[in-house]
Parts: C-alpha cells; sequence; structure tokens
C-alpha cells in the first residue's frame, strides 16, 4: 500500500486523540513519564538502599554516574534507530525490554549488583530521544519548539512525582507487614510493570508520521526522512556540525543538571536539613513537578522568538536561559534556611527546564535530514553532563560546593551557545515554511493592517 505523507499539524489540539500527531503527542509524553519514573524510582528509596547495602559516599556516587552513562550511548544509537526503522518501534522496544531491569533491581543483594542494574535501567533514559524525533516530525516549524518542550517537559515530570510517589509505594509495602529492605525492592516492581504495558499500547497507538508508517510510505517522497534517506553521509556531515556540539553542551548543562538533582535532592534534603525521607522526596519533588509548564515555557518562548527573529532569535533565548539557570543554581548552593533553599530551588528549576525547551526549539533546524541523529547527539549531552556532575558527588566536595562549581560552569556554557550560527539560506528556509503555515484569517489581519 503507498501511503502519501499528511502535512504537519499547525497547532497543539490538547484535548483531541482524533489526529495521528495529537495520539503522538500524547502518548510519547505518558511514555516517557513512565519511562522517567522507572528511572529515578529508586533515587528517593536510596536512603534504604544506603543502609542495607552499607553504600559508602564514593560508592553512591557511582551509582549515580552509572544511571546516566549509558544513557549517553543509548541515546546516540536510538537517535540512528528513529532515522531506520521509525520512533514507534524503537519506542516499544525501548519500553519493554526497559521494563525488566526496573523490575529486576530487587534482586540486587550487594553493591556490585545493584551498580550493574542501575547501569542498564538508565538505557531508558534513551526514550527521550523518541519523543522528540516522534514529535518534531509531526509538527510544523510555527509550533515545533512548544510541542517538543510539552512532551519532553510532562515527560520529565515524571522525574518529580517519583520523589512523592515512591515513598508512598515503599508505605504500602511496609504497612501489610513487609520490611523496609522487602518493601523497596517490591516498591519497583510497580514502574517495571506500567513500562511494560506502554509498550504494548505505544505500538498500536501510534504511527511513524502523520501519513503512516516508515514501512509504507515511499522513501522517494521529496521531504520524508526515514528509511535509506538516511545514509552514513548525512550522519557524518551531523557528526562534523559545530552546531551540535555546542548543542551536546547547551544540554547538559541544563538536563545533565536535571538528572543530578533527580539523583541527589532527597539525599541532600536529608543531610544537609536533617529531615526525614519521606518529607525530602516531598520537598524533592518540587523539582520535577515544574515540568509541567517550565519546560514548555521555554518552547514558547523559543518559538516567539524564532517568528520575530528567525533561528538567531530561537538562539538568543537558549543562552538567557542558560545564564539564568547559572546563576539561580549558584544561589541555590548557598542557602542555609529550608525555606530559602525551597524557594530557590523552585526559581532554578524553572530556569533549568525552560533552557531544556529552548535547546530542543533549536534542535529540529540543525539539519532536517537527519533529525535523529542530531536529536540523539545533543539529547546524549545532557547525560555526559550528569556523567560530569556526578563525578563532583563522589569524591571529598561537599554537596554544596560541589553545586556552587556546577553554577558556575553553567553560566559560562551560555556564551558558548551564541556561538551557534545559522546560514542566510537556512533562515530564508524556514521564513518561507512559516510564511506557508500562517492562517489567512491572520494574513488578511496582516493585509488590513498594511493598507
Amino acid at each position: 500500500m503507498t501511503i502519501t505523507p499528511h502535512a504537519k499539524a499547525t497547532k497543539i489540539d490538547l484535548f483531541s486523540f482524533k489526529t495521528p500527531q495529537m495520539r503522538t503527542f500524547h502518548l510519547t509524553w505518558i511514555a516517557f513519564f513512565l519511562c522517567f519514573f522507572g528511572w529515578f524510582g529508586i533515587a528517593p528509596l536510596m536512603v534504604y538502599v544506603r543502609e542495607e547495602l552499607s553504600l559508602t559516599k564514593a560508592q553512591i556516587g557511582n551509582i549515580i554516574i552509572a544511571s546516566v552513562a549509558i544513557t549517553i550511548f543509548m541515546r546516540l544509537l536510538i537517535g540512528w534507530l528513529c532515522d531506520k526503522i521509525g520512533p514507534r518501534i524503537a519506542y516499544t522496544f525501548l519500553l519493554i525490554l526497559g521494563s525488566i531491569p526496573v523490575m529486576c533491581i530487587g534482586l540486587a543483594d550487594n553493591y556490585l549488583s545493584f551498580l550493574l542494574l542501575r547501569l542498564a535501567i538508565g538505557a531508558i533514559g534513551a526514550s527521550f530521544v523518541i519523543t522528540q524525533y516522534h514529535t518534531s516530525v509531526m509538527f510544523a516549524p510555527n509550533i515545533i519548539g512548544t510541542a517538543n518542550a510539552t512532551t519532553a517537559g510532562w515527560g520529565n515530570l515524571g522525574g518529580g512525582v517519583t520523589q512523592m510517589v515512591m515513598p508512598i509505594i515503599f508505605g504500602f509495602f511496609v504497612a501489610f507487614g513487609f520490611t523496609t529492605g522487602v518493601s523497596w525492592r517490591l516498591a519497583m516492581v510497580v514502574p517495571g510493570i506500567a513500562l511494560f504495558l506502554m509498550g504494548i499500547i505505544y505500538y498500536f497507538g501510534t504511527q511513524d508520521t502523520p501519513g503512516g508508517n516508515f514501512k509504507d510510505i515511499k522513501e522517494t517522497y521529496p521531504t520524508f526522512q526515514g528509511g535509506k534517506k538516511n545514509t552514513l553521509s548525512n550522519f557524518l556531515l551531523v557528526i562534523k556540525d559545530s552546531r551540535v556540539w555546542l548543542l551536546f553542551l547547551a544540554y547538559g548543562a541544563c538536563f545533565g543538571i536535571e538528572l543530578t538533582i533527580n539523583n541527589i535532592a532527597a539525599l541532600y534534603y536529608v543531610d544537609q536539613f536533617k529531615l526525614k525521607p519521606a518529607t525530602a522526596g516531598l520537598i524533592a519533588g518540587l523539582f520535577g513537578l515544574m515540568n509541567l509548564f517550565a519546560r514548555t515555557l521555554g518552547g514558547v518562548f523559543g518559538d516567539k522568538f524564532g517568528i520575530i527573529w528567525g533561528l538567531r532569535g530561537r538562539v538568543i533565548w537558549l543562552s538567557a536561559a542558560l545564564a539564568g539557570e547559572g546563576i539561580c543554581l549558584i544561589l541555590f548552593s548557598q542557602m542555609t534556611s529550608l525555606i530559602l533553599a525551597i524557594s530557590s530551588m523552585i526559581v532554578f528549576s524553572l530556569f533549568v527546564q525552560m533552557s531544556e525547551g529552548a535547546t530542543f526549539s533549536v534542535v529540529p533546524f540543525v539539519n532536517k535530514k537527519a533529525i535523529g541523529a542530531v536529536s540523539g547527539i545533543v539529547g546524549a549531552g545532557g547525560n555526559a553532563g550528569a556523567v560530569s556532575a556526578g563525578f563532583l558527588f563522589r569524591g571529598e566536595v561537599t554537596y554544596q560546593n560541589a553545586l556552587l562549581i556546577i553554577g558556575v560552569i553553567v553560566t559560562v556554557s551560555a556564551f558558548f551557545a551564541l556561538l551557534v550560527r545559522f546560514s542566510m539560506e537556512e533562515e530564508n528556509e524556514v521564513g518561507e515554511e512559516m510564511k506557508q503555515i500562517i492562517p489567512q484569517s491572520e494574513k488578511k489581519a496582516e493585509l488590513a493592517t498594511a493598507n
């Protein structure tokens, strides 16, 4: 059967599931939410794991690094895989296979086995690339930043919700008479089952493009980006493009820091402010809850800046958001009052997630022939940033000083983001696309104003 790809969606009809674009929108963020839930489900329970397995500070640091290290390589692979077999099948496999180590981490009985399973769980972090790829091929340039940011932001919300919900699930098993050692193990089965079921739902509920799946679409279609058209030469062009690596750095400075905070926030509040684990988890969860709207704001402003000032406007907004993030992190690191720490953390979280949305309002325009490869490399930058930050938390540096150092580095990275440049040809190409998707009513309004 031959299918001609339909036009990309030019708006987000939030309460609709009728179109393939909106089904993809909703199923991608839900899938990513569950991946985040499974990925960081163990983080708020590390207080109990640390006690049972007698983990040292250095070992916890290694576990933090392991949880994000493998994702670097998986994101590179999954981006290429999306270009070859399509996001639908790629996501299905990742969800189903990723559910296995999430459920099996409860079998760990020493530091080494726990470390290896934590490493394996990190693979599901590659889900971010599929989420961004799938929305990128479904939505038009005028709304792509908002679509990417919202699906990723609502997915990242899982990192905050898990901080709050996993202690409750843990408490549920304790209430039924299980020991703390058994309860944290049983609690991790819950997100594992959810991931497995979501893999089945994603396979039957989505399609690769607005017009159908990769295998159903002629690869000769001029603007189609999947299948054989994405060759090794295109991938090599992506690797050679300095803009990709500058965005790699930018994403490491925002998403990498979010991953780091997800891993250490609960422990930080327990050790720094002597809170109970459940209370620390609730406070740490506030950081992730900002994803409900903050990352979307980053994408919305990226689109607005893009409409007014073109691709350069998107880059300027990214730099400004990163600068705000770095300054707020420096302030958070110096807070000794619990109220001030929580307040500054929330503002810091706002800028972190706006920076993430801003980054992926730029990414889809770097190389349209290899969106998966670009998304994969830039997405891997987030995990590379988390790994780099993780080394600070495993040594003798205090958590406060580690956060201060990271804040300074993030602030400096804002200036590097300004080095991302687009040619006049690329600016004009996007400008022409934007003209074609302006609604007729807006065109008439513009003509009336001009007259």
